[in-house]
C-alpha cells in the first residue's frame, strides 16, 4: 500500500527543469546580457519594494527582504526562466487591514500559510486551470496592469514630505524632463549598441547627470533608507514582542481563523498574477513554462519569506517585462537581480539612494508602453462584441479593484456568454422513422445542458406526436443534471399522454451519465460508432420531477 502511494505521488510530481541556461547557449555574451539585465531589474525593484511596503503599512526592509527572497527562490526553482518575482502592489493592498488590526507578525504567519496553500495548489496541479482564462481576459489583464503601473508612478511626482501635494513647479518640470530624457535614451540605445540593456543605460546616464550637476530632484533615499543587514531567521509564532515592536502571533486556532481568509485571498491573487505573467512571458520568449512548478516555487518562497521577516510576493509583470526586453532569458538574470538587491541593502545603500526617481519612473513608463496591448484597439473592432466587452471590463476592474477580481469577473462573463451562445444552438430535425413504422424521429443538434433545457422541451409537439417517438442524440450531448431533468420531464409528458419515448445514439459518456442517474431501462452499452443502434426507454420519477 505504501509503495503504491509513493508511486502515485512520484507520478504526480514530475522532475522540474532546474538547468541554469536551459536552451540558451553558454557564452560570454549570453552571461553578460543576463548579468546586466539582472542589475537593471534590481535597480527597478528598489523603489517598487519600498512603495509596496508603505502601502501595506510595514517597514521598507520588509518589502526589500521579500523582493530578495521571493525573487531568488523563484528564479532558481520557478517554472519560467526570465520571470521576476517580488513584493507586489496587488498583495500589498490586501495586507493593509491585517497589519493595521493585528501587526506585522500576523502578516508573517499569513505569508507562511499563503505559501503552504500555493504549494498544495502546485502538487495538485491546479495551475492547469489557468488554461480556462480566455484570450480577451488576458488582453484586459495586460492592459489593466499597464495602467496600474502607470498610475503607481504618479506618486513619484508628489512631495515626499506631503504626499497630497505635487512637487514644486521647478522640481516638477525638472522631474518631467529627466523622465523624458530617460525614455529617449531607452528608445535610442538599441539603435546604437546592444551591449548594454537600454533601461540600464537610461538609469546610469540620468543618474550620472543628476549627481554630477547636483540637480535637486527626488531620489530613492527620499522615499526611505534601504540600508539593512542580511535577513535572519525569525519565528513569528509565540508570545511577547516581535520585530518592529509588535506582538508575536500565538500558535492557536484563534490565530488560524484570523489569518486564513487573508492567506486564501493572497494565495489566489499571487498564483493568478504569477501564472498569467508566466503565460505572457512564454508568449514573448516563445517557450512554455511549468505552471505546477511555478506554483510550488511561489509557495516555497513565501513560506521561507514569512520566516525571514518578508511580506511575501508573486510574479511582477513590470519587472518581468524589463528583464525580457533587456535580453534576460535564463535563471541567471533572476538570480542576479536578487543578489544585486541584497548587495544594495547590505553594502551599496548610500550609492543606490542617490539614484533619481525620475530615471526609474522613465524605465517604468517605457514598460507601460511596451506592456499595453495597443493592438487590442484594432482587435476589438474585429472580434465579437462580447469579447470586446470582456477586454474593456477586465481592464476597468483591474484598475478599479484588483487583478484577482478582474480575472474572475472576466472568466465568469466569458463563460456565461459561451453558455448563452450554446443555449441558442439547440434545435431538431424531424422525420418519420425508417426502422419503426409510424414512429417520429427528433434528430437533436447542439448540447443539452442547463442553458438549453427550456429550448429543448419546446422542440417537441407532445400532443400532436404519434404514439412512439425516438429522440436521436447522434449530434448532441447530454451534459449535466439539468439535462437529465429535462429528459425525465419530457418522458413524463409523453407518458402522461399514453405515448412512449426512447433515446437513440447516445455517446458513451452520455450513456454513462444517464445510467448513473438511473434513467436508462437497459444495461447494454450503445456502440459509440453507431454500428448497432440501441433504443433506451426512459425511467421517470428518478429526480423527483422538479
Amino acid at each position: 500500500m505504501r509503495r503504491a502511494a509513493m508511486a502515485l505521488l512520484a507520478k504526480q510530481i514530475s522532475p522540474p527543469n532546474l538547468s541554469i541556461m536551459q536552451d540558451e547557449g553558454f557564452t560570454v555574451a549570453r552571461v553578460r546580457t543576463e548579468l546586466l539585465s539582472g542589475l537593471t531589474v534590481a535597480l527597478a525593484l528598489v523603489p517598487e519594494a519600498v512603495a509596496f511596503a508603505f502601502v501595506a503599512g510595514v517597514h521598507p526592509l520588509v518589502g526589500l527582504y521579500a523582493a530578495f527572497m521571493v525573487g531568488l527562490i523563484t528564479a532558481v526553482f520557478g517554472g519560467r526562466p526570465g520571470m521576476i518575482s517580488g513584493a507586489t502592489g496587488a498583495l500589498a493592498v490586501v495586507m493593509v487591514a491585517l497589519v493595521a488590526q493585528h501587526g506585522v507578525e500576523y502578516l508573517f504567519v499569513t505569508v507562511v500559510l499563503m505559501g503552504i496553500l500555493q504549494i498544495i495548489a502546485g502538487v495538485m496541479h491546479w495551475g492547469k486551470f489557468i488554461r480556462l482564462v480566455p484570450h480577451p481576459v488576458m488582453l484586459g489583464f495586460v492592459n489593466g496592469l499597464a495602467i496600474v503601473i502607470f498610475l503607481a508612478q504618479l506618486t513619484q511626482f508628489k512631495d515626499p514630505e506631503n504626499t497630497e501635494a505635487w512637487l514644486a513647479s521647478s522640481q516638477l518640470v525638472m522631474m518631467l524632463g529627466l523622465v523624458g530624457l530617460t525614455m529617449l535614451i531607452i528608445w535610442g540605445t538599441p539603435k546604437i549598441t546592444a551591449i548594454i540593456p537600454a533601461p540600464l543605460a537610461g538609469i546610469g546616464i540620468v543618474a550620472a547627470l543628476v549627481i554630477a550637476f547636483g540637480i535637486n530632484v527626488p531620489t530613492v533615499g527620499d522615499m526611505a533608507s534601504i540600508k539593512g543587514g542580511f535577513p535572519s531567521f525569525h519565528n513569528p509564532f509565540g508570545t511577547g514582542e516581535g520585530l518592529y515592536g509588535t506582538a508575536l502571533a500565538p500558535f492557536t486556532l484563534e490565530t488560524l481563523w484570523i489569518i486564513l481568509p487573508y492567506a486564501v485571498i493572497l494565495a489566489a491573487i499571487g498564483l493568478i498574477e504569477s501564472l498569467l505573467t508566466l503565460n505572457l512571458v512564454g508568449e514573448i520568449t516563445g517557450k512554455r513554462g511549468g505552471a505546477s512548478q511555478e506554483c510550488i516555487a511561489q509557495g516555497a518562497s513565501n513560506v521561507v519569506t514569512g520566516f525571514f521577516g518578508g511580506m511575501g510576493g508573486c510574479a511582477m509583470i513590470g519587472q518581468s517585462m524589463i528583464n525580457v526586453k533587456s535580453g534576460g532569458r535564463t535563471r541567471i538574470a533572476g538570480i542576479t537581480a536578487a543578489l544585486f538587491l541584497l548587495a544594495f541593502i547590505v553594502v551599496a545603500s548610500p550609492l543606490i539612494e542617490q539614484i533619481p526617481l525620475a530615471a526609474l519612473v522613465g524605465v517604468m513608463f517605457m514598460v507601460v508602453i511596451g506592456t499595453f496591448a495597443w493592438n487590442s484597439f484594432k482587435v476589438m473592432t474585429k472580434v465579437p462584441l462580447m469579447d470586446a466587452f470582456v477586454i474593456v471590463l477586465v481592464t476597468v476592474v483591474t484598475v478599479m479593484t484588483d487583478l484577482a477580481i478582474a480575472v474572475v469577473v472576466g472568466v465568469i462573463v466569458s463563460a456565461l456568454a459561451y453558455a448563452w451562445n450554446n443555449a441558442r444552438r439547440i434545435h431538431a430535425y424531424t422525420r418519420e422513422s425508417e426502422s419503426d413504422k409510424g414512429a417520429k424521429v427528433y434528430e437533436i443538434e447542439g448540447p443539452l445542458f442547463f442553458g438549453s433545457t427550456d429550448g429543448f422541451i419546446e422542440l417537441f409537439d407532445v400532443a400532436g406526436d404519434p404514439d412512439h417517438v425516438i429522440v436521436d442524440f447522434a449530434r448532441s450531448r447530454v451534459v449535466d443534471q439539468s439535462a437529465l431533468q429535462a429528459i425525465e420531464a419530457l418522458a413524463g409528458k409523453y407518458e402522461a399522454e399514453g405515448k412512449s419515448v426512447v433515446l437513440r445514439h447516445l455517446s458513451r459518456d452520455c450513456h454513462q451519465l444517464l445510467t448513473k442517474a438511473g434513467h436508462l431501462m437497459v444495461d447494454s452499452d450503445d456502440d459509440p460508432d453507431y454500428e448497432v443502434a440501441v433504443d433506451y426507454s426512459v425511467k421517470t420519477g428518478v429526480l423527483g420531477g422538479h
